[in-house]
């Protein structure tokens, strides 16, 4: 027993500590990290400042964006199991219904935000259906090829303003005394926090229920989840339609702070970036996916100086970092369960349907 538990790593110590901490202890850290996360902005000093990029405006993209996107791609990838390498598809689905409602209708952001939100959902049932008896590397191929037809779609449109894009779109009103205006980015990164948060809190609810339970059989093996009588299906094509949810919010914001959008900036590489940020900070553990999104976001903006070499030194540092830590920096907890009569240890996926 105590050889067992002298095995707890910081993490575990960490975790020991906040569930056994009062509840106004924990109401009391929760409350002083978020404020932490809204007073970011003014906290560009040279340790942390990003040479050859506006700080606040790497808050908010990538970094605030990376976060958003890759705890969305992580109730796909990390909850279910499902490989999806098309998630930029719904980011587009958002971005471009701000664009094009905003150019062509009187609406304003607040109210486009629920369409943008709609129509991503929508596409991701219409991903997830017939998709669902597919795995691995075929679900990989679908979702790719998805991908690539939303963008090029948009290249080939010109409705929809071709490979030239959409320019001039509204930014959000006003809120109190935050003026939203390109030349302020802080307005804008508080705005994606707040929606972060909010997802946040929805993710959790949710795998602490039936759904995460679900998802958690899932990702262990759909046809025993299957034979449990879990309604794969339903369940499957709920985690397309949140993850796309969360990628459409993302898109309306992002779309409405650089007032013009391109199809070239919806391309493969935002997909694989995204899905980096999941598998480097740890599939399945969303407090170690948002620090990989984090610093996958951050790093290459903190060594821009170094013009490119930073790519090498980048990816030597992604490769070393693997290699140290398979699983992710922050790889999903496994439970412990002790039995004081035959001494023995049962290791549990986290979530795992007993």
């Amino acid at each position: 027993m105590a050889d067992i538990k002298s095995r707890l790593n910081l993490r575990d110590k960490c975790a020991e500590y906040w569930d056994k901490s009062p509840k106004w202890r924990r109401v009391a850290l929760s409350v002083l990290f978020i404020a932490l996360c809204y007073a970011v902005p003014f906290l560009n000093n040279p340790l942390i400042n990003t040479p050859g990029s506006d700080f606040q405006s790497v808050m908010f993209y990538p970094v605030g964006m990376y976060v958003m996107m890759a705890i969305g791609l992580n109730i796909v990838v990390g909850k279910s199991g499902l490989l999806d390498l098309g998630y930029v598809a719904f980011f587009a689905i958002g971005a471009y219904t701000m664009a094009i409602l905003g150019t062509k209708t009187s609406l304003n952001f607040w109210e486009i935000l629920p369409i943008g939100v709609a129509l991503a959902m929508l596409s991701g049932v219409l991903l997830g259906t017939p998709t669902l008896r597919l795995r691995g590397d075929y679900l990989a191929i679908v979702t790719l090829g998805f991908g690539e037809i939303v963008r090029i779609f948009a290249v080939n449109t010109d409705a929809i303003g071709g490979s030239r894009g959409i320019a001039g779109i509204p930014t959000p009103p006003d809120i109190f005394k935050a003026k939203f205006t390109i030349l302020d980015p802080k307005p804008y990164y508080w705005l994606l926090l707040t929606f972060t948060l909010l997802i946040i809190w929805m993710v959790r609810r949710m795998a602490a229920r039936r759904p995460g339970r679900a998802w958690d059989a899932i990702r262990q093996d759909d046809d025993v989840a299957q034979l449990m009588g879990i309604n794969t299906r339903r369940y499957k094509v709920w985690a397309f339609v949140l993850g796309a949810a969360v990628a459409g919010v993302g898109g309306v914001v992002y779309a409405s702070q650089i007032l013009s959008i391109v199809p070239d900036q919806f391309n493969l590489n935002v997909s694989i970036l995204i899905l980096a940020c999941v598998v480097f900070g740890g599939i399945g553990n969303l407090w170690g996916v948002i620090l990989g999104a984090v610093l996958l976001a951050f790093i290459p903006e903190r060594i821009r100086f170094l013009s490119q070499p930073r790519i090498l030194v980048f990816g030597m540092a992604l490769v070393l970092m693997m290699n140290l830590r398979p699983d992710g920096i922050l790889p999903k907890k496994k439970r412990e369960h002790f039995d004081p009569d035959w001494h023995t240890v049962e290791e549990s996926g986290e979530g795992e349907i007993k």
